[in-house]
């Protein structure tokens, strides 16, 4: 077996490649990333531990894909993955990479016969539409009501029925417009593929952001004692997301890889679910009891534009159909990232802090 994942060096492919290689010994599994986001260099070294192949490329540049050579499976990884992608800025890096690269990829798979595993994102879900599910307060969190007016929301969460007519960010409307393009392939050139629509994934070797990886960004801000800011939704901090471990995530692509043929076609949402949610309050909590330390929080009442008040991922569809379910639990998750942090300090406090 031999794998291609684009964007290996950063959190999501590098940690997939690993995960592959230390269970399959035998594969051959190949890393290509151009290295853009700080602290994916990081990456390298540990990835050739492994005996993961690394190859410095884009995949915006169909020629750098060529390189790879011969392929089983691509794992397309690679993203700009900020929400903020595009809006002050030139739009060409966000759309190059997460539409023109997707379509890079799709042709290197098309090439082998390779199977092809996507990664999208919750995202793809509008923003304005996700503020109209009917929710209640409580002193930590704000929760998704039992009862609701929209197709594909429950209690549990947001299904693949929730709508899709709607602004959603470049981000998510590049990684929608990828899914059409991936369905064509499928129905006409006869790709084999599953897109799996990611809620937030987090664990150690995330490089966290304001814009991107905000769950590690958290505990880094606590370790560090600087301090945060609760945006947006009166400025208390309720706002709630589920959150997926990586390994568990490799997990379930793990088991759609070793069945391609049973799973080719579908389109999943995949998350931590409701057992793995917690608020930003909740998040604080957390942190504070692992790191010690207690840091100001500024409330800042004003929304952002496309900020969520909750999202919950329905994992119900991809759980019956493989039979994988996360195992992970938020106080796990921040316990694994508090330890990476204390072993890596010295060389994440210079890219991180």
């Amino acid at each position: 077996m031999r794998i291609l994942i684009t964007g290996g060096c950063g959190f999501v492919g590098s940690n997939l490649a690993v995960c592959f290689k230390q269970k399959y010994p035998f594969y051959q599994v190949v890393v290509l990333d151009n290295l853009k986001r700080r602290g994916s260099e990081l990456n390298i070294e540990r990835l050739k531990r492994s005996g993961v192949t690394f190859i410095h490329g884009d995949i915006r540049n169909k020629e750098d894909i060529e390189n790879v050579g011969h392929i089983d499976f691509l794992i397309d990884a690679a993203a700009e993955p900020s929400i903020l992608a595009g809006l002050n800025e030139s739009t060409d890096y966000v759309i190059n990479t997460n539409l023109n690269g997707t379509v890079n990829c799709l042709n290197y798979a098309l090439k082998f016969n390779a199977g092809f595993i996507f990664l999208s994102t919750s995202r793809v879900y509008p923003f304005y539409k996700l503020d109209e599910v009917a929710f209640e307060e409580t002193e930590e969190r704000f929760i998704i009501s039992n009862s609701q007016t929209i197709k594909g929301i429950s209690a549990n969460g947001i299904t693949t029925d929730f709508p899709l007519v709607g602004a959603r960010s470049l981000y998510g409307a590049t990684k929608l417009s990828s899914e059409l393009i991936i369905q064509e392939y499928m129905e006409f050139l006869n790709v084999k593929a599953v897109i799996n629509r990611c809620g937030v994934i987090t664990g150690p070797w995330q490089m966290g952001k304001v814009d991107q990886g905000v769950v590690v960004l958290w505990l880094l801000k606590h370790y560090w004692n600087s301090h945060l800011t609760y945006n947006g939704y009166g400025g208390k901090g309720k706002q709630v997301r589920d959150i997926l471990h990586v390994h568990d995530l490799f997990q379930l692509i793990d088991i759609q890889i070793s069945d391609i043929e049973k799973y080719q076609g579908n389109t999943y949402n995949v998350g931590g679910g409701l057992d793995c949610s917690c608020s930003l309050l909740e998040l604080t909590n957390i942190c504070e009891s692992i790191t010690g330390n207690k840091i100001l929080i500024t409330p800042i009442e004003e929304n952002r534009k496309a900020d969520i008040r909750l999202y919950i991922t329905d994992n119900s569809k991809v759980s019956n159909e493989t039979g994988w379910k996360p195992k992970y639990k938020p106080k796990e998750i921040m316990n694994e990232i508090f330890a990476w942090v204390i072993q890596y300090e010295t060389q994440l406090k210079s890219i991180l802090n």
